[in-house]
């Protein structure tokens, strides 16, 4: 018996419905970025854990219409840096979280890849995201310390034909501010905000 990729995510989305109240969640606020640095809030989008993975719920409005690429990257910080003599928007935030140094673009269902790959956001036509997504990979305790870059263009989940799915420009960030229960090590907020 064969089963659809979307008869696995309903599923998943379903049990994480009957299970959030028990379960680790974080909230990300998420802000237009540009090479001058912050612009205006877009939005937030909660992360909660599940038995299958990381459920996704964007609440965000002010995206261009269509899909984005959608990442967990390493660094929490979402401020504009130089390369090549230009100022970049989020290149603070470094590249996709890949904790096992694959070097792969391969989405986030796939193991030989950046575990930081999300499934595409895709903005309705009035720029809002608000259909929730899973990523059965993750877990709310690999965001700590990370951000969460929206790109410009949609993205195919592979190197080819462009570099990282195609997902172009970085135009939207949050950092994530998660705080680990028993944790003795937690890190000032106030120090990585955009």
């Amino acid at each position: 018996m064969r089963i659809s990729m979307t008869t696995l995510i309903a599923g998943a989305l379903a049990a994480y419905a009957g299970t959030a109240s028990a379960q680790q969640s974080t909230t990300v606020a998420v802000i237009e970025i540009s090479e001058k640095g912050s612009g205006a809030p877009l939005g937030t989008v909660v992360f909660t854990d599940t038995p299958h993975g990381l459920a996704i719920d964007p609440k965000l409005k002010g995206l261009p219409p269509g899909p984005h690429g959608f990442h967990v990257h390493e660094n929490p910080s979402c401020a504009a840096a130089a390369q090549d003599g230009k100022m970049v928007p989020g290149l603070a935030a470094g590249g996709h979280y890949d904790p096992k140094g694959t070097k792969a673009h391969r989405g986030p269902h796939q193991h030989d890849g950046h575990l930081g790959d999300l499934p595409p956001l895709v903005a309705d036509k009035d720029g809002a995201a608000s259909a929730k997504l899973l990523a059965p990979r993750l877990k709310v305790a690999d965001l700590r310390g990370r951000s969460l870059i929206i790109h410009a263009n949609g993205d195919n989940f592979d190197d080819k034909p462009q570099p990282l799915g195609g997902g172009g420009g970085r135009i939207a960030c949050g950092v994530f501010d998660v705080k680990i229960a028993n944790s003795a090590a937690r890190r000032d907020p106030a120090a990585t905000r955009p």
